[in-house]
This record gives structure tokens, sequence and C-alpha cells, in this order.
């Protein structure tokens, strides 16, 4: 094998003046069935602002990864134990929102997964009250979207998530020592998703 040859800063200083930032991105929640749409509408949760404000109050997301669930094939060459791949697995997301001051914010995640819940369709404030779970294509998206795109905004790639819902939102603290921004964060489960370039 050849020793590698020096190179010239200037050969790969471009290279490393166009690498794309991480603060340059939106996140669009659509494609929300009529019947969670309607059920958010009447926790005060509108449809502007589900389209408009909620992707510009998160202020931390994380871009979808994936993985192959394998299994071990032992016997087809003596001494040899193969990986094969059978299933593709995606990693759940984490999206973190700053809380606007009618806590809209909290109100959407947690009004989202109480309608998940809602099945049995009675008062929770009666004695006996029970979960029962909707059915998936009552609750799941398929049309949210994560835009990661460059300060000059001609480049981009765009994840379009189906099958997606939030999973687990995450408790959040308070204090009385200094004052910051309150924050809500939850991570959200989807079933694939397409990028676009």
């Amino acid at each position: 094998m050849p020793a590698p040859i020096p190179r010239k800063i200037s050969e790969f200083k471009p290279l490393f003046g166009r690498l794309a930032q991480t603060s340059h991105y939106q996140v669009i929640f659509g494609g929300l069935s009529p019947n969670l749409r309607d059920y958010l509408r009447t926790r005060e949760i509108d449809t502007r602002f589900i389209g408009e404000s909620i992707g510009l109050l998160c202020n931390s997301a994380s871009l979808p990864g994936s993985s192959f669930a394998t299994t071990d094939i032992v016997g087809n060459f003596t001494g040899v134990a193969e990986k094969m791949a059978h299933t593709r697995t995606f990693t759940q997301i984490d999206l973190e929102f700053y809380v606007d001051h009618a806590y809209k914010t909290l109100k959407f995640l947690e009004h989202w997964m109480e309608f998940i819940s809602s099945g049995s369709r009675e008062s929770p404030y009666k004695s006996g009250y029970h979960f029962r779970m909707r059915y998936p294509e009552q609750y799941k998206t398929n049309a949210t979207r994560i835009i990661k795109f460059d300060r000059d905004y001609r480049r981009y790639i765009e994840y379009t998530f189906y099958g997606l819902f939030p999973l687990v939102l995450n408790s959040t603290s308070v204090s009385y020592e200094s004052s910051s921004i309150l924050k809500a964060s939850a991570s959200f489960s989807y079933e694939r998703y397409r990028d676009w370039e």
C-alpha cells in the first residue's frame, strides 16, 4: 500500500467551508386526522397554531435514524457465523419546544396523547374511569415533516414521517431559581420516513 501523500491546506479548505449548520431547520405538523383536529379544537388548540406556530416554537429536533434487526446464520460455511438483515427499524425522534404564554405548546402534546387514550368516551372525573386506545388511523399522522436547509435556502433535505405519533411527553421542570424559558420535550414514534433532496 502506498504511503499517504501530503496535501496543502488550500486543497481541502473549501470542503470545510461548506459544512451544513445545525440551526437551520423547520418542523411542520400535517396530516392530523379530522377527529384529532376536532378534539384539539375543543381543547382550544386551533388549526392555525398547529400549522404555523408549533413548528416555529420547536427549538430542538433530531433528524431520523434507522438500523437493521439481524439474525445469525450458522452452518452455511464451516466455522463462519453470518448476520443477515431481516427488518429495518427506525429510532424515535425527539423534539423540544418553547412553551408559549398560553401554554398551547404543552397542551398540544398533552391533548394529542389524551386523544389516543380517550377511546372509552367516558368522563375522566367519573369513578372507575379507564383508558381505551383509539385506532391508529385516528391518531397517527402521515404528513409531518422536518426540513433541514442551508443558510442560502437553496439546498435542503426533507424528511416526511409516516405513522408518527407522540410516544413520550417528558416531565417539565419548574423552579424558583433564576428564571428561564419553559421548554417541553417529547419523543415521537413513526413507522418509516421518506427523504427528499
